[in-house]
């Protein structure tokens, strides 16, 4: 058992060198721009993704945390010149700070009831966004400087920039992985599937819910910081609600609950955006019929539904033991399970 648990790691590890070392590789093929926006977008998914896929809470104003953020690092990097770095680390302590003010007023309320008071609380920071001085309004913060990394390395480069975004963004990633596999991220699978029974096991549900909501704003705060770089534009298109449902569907499109699967859907999505540009409000309209054709044949998301249909089709058949399925432990004593179990 220990020899296949090394080998399944050596394995994980393996495919994560050969995914880096592609994207290492990708702008000397792609635009280095938009590669780069794909992986703030991406990484913005993955945080959201950890608040709906993992915790089970559907937020509808993660756009405040991106695009106040946004603001936070344009302003400290244009206004007080802060270093690349540090304009992105006074992004995503600010929204910390605010996910944790969000966080306490809206973790009690479940379902419906939390999407809404998450929406409500956007939508102030919106117009937060509107009057506050900082913002300059619906003119945002234009010009941001990239600047050097460190004091050293310039930004200025789109090279240089796509290479800065990447290491944020896995960064982010591995945050997010080990959350995930920790026994932090199996306490908020449990309470996903069965709030009641986590609090019976003597779990603080509220308390995991919000640690969970307080960390995925801080990294949805880290993608928004790391966009004004790209960009240097910080903007209220950020910040608008409309921002908050893209990331949802994005999610959706991709997979829930899995870890590559905001990463395929925000990648589909903004290559979408930036290629269909020319043709205006049809993109929409075609973003709409992608959704529904992937609902239709893909009702796990893209990532979950392949997962899902790999690990039947490894699971049938000549009666290998399935793998890839979910560390959900249910302890129950099933004689039928047990025996298979045995056999």
């Amino acid at each position: 058992m220990a020899t296949n648990t090394s080998t399944i790691n050596w394995l994980g590890w393996a495919k994560f060198a050969v995914a880096v070392a592609a994207l290492i590789a990708l702008p000397f093929f792609l635009y280095p721009v938009f590669l780069a926006k794909v992986l703030c977008f991406a990484l913005f998914a993955a945080a959201f993704n950890l608040l709906l896929g993992f915790a089970g809470l559907l937020s509808f104003g993660h756009a405040a945390f991106f695009g106040f953020a946004a603001y936070v690092s344009a302003h400290t990097a244009k206004e007080w010149g802060f270093t690349p770095e540090l304009a992105i680390i006074a992004g995503t302590l600010t929204a910390t700070v605010l996910g944790t003010l969000m966080g306490l007023l809206a973790i009690r309320r479940q379902g419906i009831y939390f999407a809404m008071v998450t929406l409500a609380l956007a939508q102030m920071v919106f117009f937060i966004c509107i009057q506050a001085p900082f913002t300059h309004g619906e003119d945002g913060i234009q010009g941001v400087p990239r600047g050097h990394f460190l004091g050293l390395i310039s930004l200025e480069s789109n090279f240089a920039i796509y290479y800065f975004v990447l290491a944020v963004f896995l960064i982010g990633v591995l945050v997010i992985y080990r959350a995930v596999h920790s026994p932090f991220g199996q306490v908020l699978k449990s309470i996903r599937e069965n709030e009641p029974r986590a609090i019976s096991l003597g779990y603080d549900a509220d308390r995991y819910k919000l640690l969970a909501f307080i960390l995925s704003a801080a990294l949805a705060g880290m993608a928004g910081s790391t966009k004004v770089l790209v960009f240097k534009l910080a903007s209220l298109t950020d910040v608008a609600w409309q921002m908050s449902g893209e990331v949802v569907l994005m999610t959706m499109l991709g997979g829930v609950g899995t870890m590559l699967g905001p990463i395929v859907g925000a990648s589909v999505i903004v290559t979408m955006q930036n290629y269909l540009a020319e043709i205006g409000q049809l993109t929409l309209i075609i973003q709409g019929l992608v959704f529904v054709f992937c609902v239709l044949l893909f009702r796990r998301g893209i990532v979950g539904e392949i997962s899902h249909r790999w690990a039947k089709l490894r699971g049938g058949g000549k009666g290998e033991k399935p793998h890839l399925t979910p560390a959900a432990p249910t302890p129950t004593a099933d004689p039928a399970n047990a025996k298979e179990t045995v056999s």
